[in-house]
C-alpha cells in the first residue's frame, strides 16, 4: 500500500515538472531577466507620486553616492521633495562588474580599493586575494566591463512597489560615473510609462 502511495506521489511530482515553460527553473521561474546590456527599462506600476522621496543605498561606495546625487537631482526636478529617510523610499543599487583580464595572464581579485574609487574615498578592508574566475575554467559570461543601475521606488504604507526601472551600460572604471549618469538621465526622461530602449551610453 505504501508503495502504491509514493508510486502516486512520484507521478504528480513528474507531472507537475513537465507543465513549467521550457527554460524555467525552480529559482528563476517568474522573475524577469534585467535588460541587455545598452538598454534601459522602467515597469510604471503608477506615475511617481509628488511626495517625499528618500532614497536608499543597497551598497555604500564612491560611485553609488555619486549616482544617488543624480536620481536626487532629477527627482527634485519632477517636484519631489528628497532626502534619506521619510515618504516614500527608493532603493538604489549600483553594480560594476569588471571580469575581463585586460590582457593580464592573472584575474581580478577581491578586496582593496575598486578601481573606480577616487582619490580620498573611504578606504576598505582589505580581504584574501581570491582570484575571481569560474570553477569550470571557462570565460567570463561578459566580455566588458558594466555598470548596472536598479531604482525600486516603495509605498511607505504596505511596502508595495510604486515604480521600478533598472539599465546597463559596457563601460570602463574611470567612465562609469558618466555612464551611471547618461543611464538615469534616459530613465527619468521617459519615467512616466513602462518601456524598455536605449540607456543612452556614452561612446
Amino acid at each position: 500500500m505504501h508503495i502504491v502511495i509514493l508510486a502516486a506521489a512520484l507521478g504528480l511530482i513528474a507531472a507537475a515538472t513537465l507543465t513549467l515553460p521550457i527554460g524555467a527553473s525552480a529559482q528563476g521561474y517568474g522573475v524577469p531577466a534585467g535588460p541587455k546590456i545598452g538598454e534601459m527599462e522602467v515597469k510604471a506600476y503608477q506615475t511617481i507620486p509628488k511626495a517625499k522621496i528618500a532614497v536608499q543605498l543597497t551598497s555604500d561606495t564612491h560611485l553609488s553616492r555619486e549616482l544617488r546625487r543624480q536620481v536626487m537631482v532629477r527627482l527634485s526636478k519632477r517636484g519631489n521633495e528628497v532626502g534619506f529617510s521619510g515618504g516614500n523610499v527608493m532603493r538604489m543599487d549600483v553594480s560594476y562588474f569588471d571580469f575581463t583580464d585586460s590582457g593580464r595572464g592573472d584575474y581580478g581579485t577581491q578586496g582593496g580599493q575598486p578601481s573606480y574609487a577616487a582619490p580620498g574615498s573611504n578606504p576598505r578592508m582589505d580581504l584574501p586575494s581570491n582570484t575571481i574566475r569560474r570553477r569550470d575554467g571557462l570565460g567570463a559570461p561578459t566580455s566588458v566591463p558594466t555598470l548596472r543601475i536598479t531604482l525600486t521606488l516603495y509605498a511607505t504604507d504596505g511596502g508595495k512597489v510604486l515604480w521600478a526601472a533598472s539599465g546597463s551600460c559596457a563601460t570602463q572604471a574611470d567612465k562609469a560615473q558618466n555612464a551611471g549618469d547618461a543611464i538615469i538621465n534616459r530613465i527619468f526622461d521617459s519615467a512616466d510609462k513602462s518601456l524598455t530602449g536605449d540607456a543612452g551610453c556614452p561612446l
